[in-house]
């Protein structure tokens, strides 16, 4: 029989052997989820961590929120050291994009997800910058949980020159699955340090732009993993009061700044809280917010910059209404000549903030309406919180 009726189906078997040695040894290289490492969900909101440019590898400028968390995920693959990394999709906007109904709904897949799924270490949420504070305070209110949940961002986009991303996400993932992170709250994770959700700030746009202020870092992270030194003692986590769940929208809280001249802000429509900024307010803005305290509005001073611990009031001494106040006279009225034989309702309390920048206290006086609208009970929410 001639051997070249044998030579094609040769041919064929050595081909078929060939690609399955190929895939074998593909299959082989391809590493495989390490089942004993604990599991991460890193839920992806878009930013600046997911952001691109035209021109790759510049300092030109970038799209923020362009990829997705897969491949996100994917830029790194030193996390398979540490954790099983799982996705998922919640937003892929620009920072700035993110509205308080997206706080709310990132809050309540965050507590579902911790609390029905036992095998999950923490959740890591990755964020743009410049709103990365504002989520990660509302998130450390309103989050019900023990379990660690770690926001990140990068001050430069993915194609950036040096990006710093894949570095603060691999740091983010350590501290997610660090038992020493347990109880600690909502943290922040940028250029090696973890930052109480309370405290963090940004302070400028550059790497190493977050701070967590004099009170605020928790701790480092090296080349061994997470170092913790100090724990947050205000009410967070599983102590928190706040429950989400059936909450549909937050309430309208105005942010509004007192300065010199000033003449109180104007509204359309009223809302239901307003947190003014001041060091001091001009006689013309003391009678604006009064009239808005009359009018049923909550009003909370904080200090413009943050870091004052004012003295509030006791929120167990009388109430409001067992206080009066003189009307001012007015040039022409009627009470000139007796301004003591006419009263009028005294205003109710405003609400002091503690160790809180402006835009936080506006987002715990969003948290606190949901429940109340008593401001001495809101008070006490300020000072526990």
């Amino acid at each position: 029989m001639p051997l070249t009726r044998f030579r094609a189906p040769m041919r064929c078997l050595a081909l078929l052997l060939a690609t399955a040695v190929a895939l074998q040894a593909q299959t082989s290289d391809t590493p495989k989820p390490n089942t004993r490492l604990p599991k991460v969900l890193l839920i992806a909101t878009g930013g600046t961590i997911a952001g691109v440019q035209d021109a790759p590898g510049s300092l030109g400028s970038y799209r923020a929120g362009t990829l997705t968390a897969e491949q996100i995920i994917a830029s790194v693959p030193e996390l398979t050291r540490f954790a099983q990394i799982e996705t998922e999709q919640f937003s892929n906007v620009p920072s700035t994009s993110i509205t308080p109904a997206q706080w709310l709904a990132l809050s309540k897949r965050v507590e579902k997800v911790l609390k029905d799924r036992d095998d999950l270490a923490g959740v890591v949420v990755t964020h743009g910058t410049d709103r990365l504070e504002e989520t990660a305070f509302f998130l450390y209110l309103t989050v019900r949980s023990d379990k660690p949940v770690i926001v990140v961002g990068a001050q430069r986009p993915a194609t950036g020159i040096s990006p710093d991303g894949p570095i603060n996400l691999l740091a983010a993932v350590r501290v997610a699955v660090a038992p020493q992170a347990k109880g600690k709250g909502v943290m922040v994770v940028m250029d090696d340090r973890i930052i109480s959700a309370r405290e963090v700030r940004k302070i400028y746009q550059r790497t190493g732009g977050f701070s967590g202020g004099e009170m605020g870092m928790l701790g480092v992270v090296g080349g061994n993993g997470p170092d913790f030194l100090f724990a947050p003692t205000r009410r967070h986590g599983e102590d928190s009061e706040f429950d989400m769940r059936k909450v549909d929208s937050l309430p309208r809280v105005e942010l509004a700044y007192s300065y010199p001249g000033g003449t109180g802000p104007r509204f359309d429509g009223q809302p239901a809280g307003v947190a003014v900024a001041t060091n001091g307010m001009t006689r013309a803005e003391s009678e604006v917010f009064t009239a808005l305290r009359r009018a049923g509005v909550v009003v909370a001073t904080v200090f413009a910059y943050g870091d004052n611990m004012s003295a509030a009031r006791d929120p167990d001494a009388s109430r409001p209404e067992a206080r009066v106040e003189a009307r001012p006279a007015v040039p022409g009225d009627s009470a000139a000549a007796r301004p003591d034989s006419v009263r009028v309702p005294p205003a109710p309390a405003m609400v002091t903030a503690q160790h809180l920048t402006p835009a936080k206290a506006r987002i715990l006086l969003m948290v606190a309406l949901t429940r109340t609208k008593d401001p001495l009970e809101i008070q006490r929410y300020f000072l526990r919180y």
